[in-house]
């Protein structure tokens, strides 16, 4: 490398030399700004000091409306919410509070109070000046609720509002889970729910369901103006499950009592249902001699325990009578339903009763008489489920449990001509995934 090249990447500058480049560096960056100063200072005729501003004012005619101030009407809109009371909702709505309290006296809206149902709309109509003339809620099934304003009080009426209830049909597969199928196809909640009821006398979901497992379903759901406003019965469904196809249709019998049957018209609602909980473990069988979690010696394990968290709901498994409703030793908060023919079941360890469940309450399969939880000797909670017959516990899930009895055959014919068309239209839909037909 030359020298001279050396020397200059290796300089390096004194401190005044430093100094010298930097004050240098901010004369010469100074300049392009004093340049535009000095522009704008030597234009010529910016001088301002002659103009006198001048303000002009020019009337403008504005149409007459007449009448408007007291013509025409406002529309205001809310949605109940999670939580929600009619009143709260009202108050949304600018609604004086006087006026609440007397929308709360008519009779249908106290009703209505006490059934009101997130998602579901009021409108309000006011004058220009706020005052109320109308007030309509829409119900959780039924027409409209107008309520109108005359003098000092309200008058409720239904409206016209045209309701019709519409045929769906739906089909999918088993990925992973019942539930995660059918939202995946569209389908309510209550319908999985009510086929996964009805699907229970011979399919079990916590064991037995299959990835590819297809089901078909067709219901109803009722509209208003068009607009979905609540979903309907279950009028039919199909499961396959393992190769194995069942099949269940809706029969309304002449006094209008309704039930499930197979398209050949074998009732499908049997005197027990195997499980109490609709999805749930075994932790614990039947058995008797069992080292016991908590006492730490053997002894006989009289029912059958199903893991499940606190709340669950408790279902009766056939129908009966509330003999006992309460604490008991070791099986915690207890209820014991009596059924016919000497049988009794056992639910222990429960969390809480439901609503109106004592001693002598009459009791259908299916209802809600209870919630899991761990009182009693528990580790943890869970429902302990015992069958008794004259007394005597047996193994709930293997005890041969009374059938419901046959369709009597007068009613065979009525049955065949209401249910043969749902039959064919689940055979139409097997292997399908239809959206909806209307």
């Amino acid at each position: 490398m030359p020298l001279t090249k050396l020397r200059i990447l290796t300089y390096r500058m004194t401190g005044a030399e430093r100094r010298f480049s930097l004050r240098t560096l901010v004369a010469l960056s100074s300049l392009p700004l004093f340049g535009v100063v000095a522009a704008f200072g030597l234009a010529p005729d910016t001088t301002t000091t002659d103009i006198t501003p001048e303000t002009i004012t020019e009337a403008i005619a504005l149409p007459t409306l007449a009448g408007a101030a007291n013509s025409g009407t406002f529309e205001r809109e809310t949605v109940i919410q999670s939580g929600d009371t009619i009143a709260s909702a009202l108050g949304r709505l600018k609604i004086d509070e006087l006026e609440i309290q007397r929308l709360l006296a008519t009779d249908a809206v106290r009703q209505l109070a006490t059934n009101i149902r997130a998602g579901k709309h009021i409108q309000a109509t006011t004058t220009p000046d706020g005052q109320l003339l109308s007030i309509r809620f829409e119900r959780r099934d039924g027409p409209t609720l107008t309520v109108l304003h005359q003098g000092d009080s309200y008058i409720a009426q239904d409206s016209s509002d045209q309701v019709e209830t519409r045929v769906v049909m739906r089909s999918g597969h088993i990925v992973s889970s019942l539930y995660g199928a059918t939202d995946s196809a569209g389908i309510p909640d209550k319908i999985a729910d009510k086929m996964a009821e009805t699907f229970s006398t011979n399919i079990d979901f916590r064991e037995d369901l299959r990835r590819g497992d297809t089901f078909s379903v067709i219901y109803t759901v009722n509209y208003r103006n068009g607009e979905p406003i609540s979903t309907g019965n279950l009028l039919a469904a199909e499961f396959v499950n393992a190769g194995k196809a069942y099949r269940v249709v809706l029969y309304r019998d002449a006094s209008g009592h309704e039930s499930y049957y197979t398209p050949e018209g074998l009732s499908l609602k049997k005197g027990f249902l195997r499980s109490p909980l609709e999805f749930s473990r075994v932790t614990s069988n039947f058995s008797s001699s069992r080292m016991h979690p908590v006492l730490g010696y053997a002894r006989a394990h009289t029912g059958v325990d199903f893991g499940a968290p606190t709340g669950t709901r408790v279902k009766a498994t056939g129908d009966a009578t509330v003999e006992f409703a309460g604490r008991r030793g070791g099986y915690g908060n207890l209820v014991i339903l009596r059924h016919q023919n000497g049988y009794e079941t056992y639910y222990g360890h429960l969390s809480a009763f439901a609503p109106g469940i004592r001693r002598g309450r009459a009791v259908s399969q299916g209802d809600i008489i209870a919630y899991v939880g761990a009182t009693g000797v528990a580790t943890g909670p869970h429902l302990h489920y015992e069958v008794r017959i004259a007394g005597k516990p047996y193994n709930p899930l293997s005890v041969k449990l009374p059938g419901s009895p046959p369709l009597a055959a007068a009613q065979r014919a009525r049955f065949l001509q209401q249910t043969a068309s749902w039959s064919e239209k689940l055979g139409l839909l097997r292997g399908t995934n239809l959206a909806a037909l209307d």
